[in-house]
């Protein structure tokens, strides 16, 4: 176990874990030593939302059932991170997989999952330099479908996006290393301000963290509301762990928390 992370007395009441909590804890089984963040807190910290006990967000996490599902696809050491913030996009949208990555390996129950005929696959990832016949995504179908589902029209397959979570040099790698991807399309997502979040920095101008891609990719598939959602529980989760960093008290009537009332009231 996490000595970081603690599921004794005074630990609050965490929701039931999703799929990255359940990535998490089979990944943390494997470890032959505790896994130790840099810069990481050893206060006593919520199973639920890995932030510590004072600071902790499980009775504000909101989740929502979207016409899109979330898969993602996580570099070894990725759901130990604290600062993940795969996890995050679990707490919100209700279909949501996490399946571990390997070079020599993939997962039988990923491969299904592809299979299944609800969903219409995609894997998010700059388009620049696909190699030739790589199909790439329809972003007006994908949008049209979103506006006839929202018309109450069967527009098909539900759209799944597939992120990539890593850093931009493990993505890469994910991505070139993949075969059993290489069928399905690739979504390029362009536009959109610098990212909003600094506990972790981009290597590069442009490049998002997991949760803001997810937001971007909810807003294409017609889960506004979701993707809103989303955005403002990923400014209360830094805000909570800088705060937490610095030994600060919780403040309820931040802007942040005030945004995720205003998305979703208790």
């Amino acid at each position: 176990m996490n000595p970081g992370i603690d599921s004794g007395p005074g630990a609050c009441l965490a929701p039931a874990l999703h799929a990255v909590a359940r990535l998490r804890a089979g990944r943390l089984a494997r470890s032959s030593k505790p896994f130790t963040a840099r810069g990481g807190s050893r206060r006593p910290h919520c199973t639920g939302c890995r932030l510590v006990l004072s600071h902790c967000t499980c009775a504000l996490r909101r989740t929502l059932a979207t016409r899109a599902g979330v898969c993602l696809l996580m570099h070894d050491t990725e759901p130990l991170k604290p600062s993940n913030t795969g996890w995050l996009i679990a707490d919100v949208v209700a279909d949501t997989f996490a399946f571990g990555w390997a070079r020599t390996s993939v997962d039988p129950a990923l491969l299904a999952l592809l299979r299944e005929p609800q969903w219409q696959p995609c894997v998010v990832f700059p388009t620049e330099g696909l190699a030739d016949g790589r199909a790439v995504a329809d972003v007006q179908a994908l949008q049209a479908a979103a506006q006839a589902s929202a018309a109450g029209h069967a527009p098909g397959p539900r759209p799944l996006f597939i992120l990539l979570d890593g850093t931009w040099a493990e993505a890469r790698k994910m991505f070139r290393h993949s075969p059993w991807l290489d069928h399905l399309p690739v979504l390029g997502l362009t536009g959109g301000g610098p990212s909003r979040y600094w506990l972790r920095h981009a290597s590069a101008d442009g490049q998002w963290c997991t949760s803001e891609v997810a937001a971007r990719c909810l807003e294409l598939a017609g889960d506004g509301t979701a993707a809103t959602l989303l955005t403002a529980w990923l400014d209360l989760f830094t805000e909570r762990y800088e705060l937490a960093r610095q030994q600060r008290a919780v403040r309820p009537d931040s802007a942040a928390q005030r945004r995720l009332a205003a998305v979703a009231p208790a």
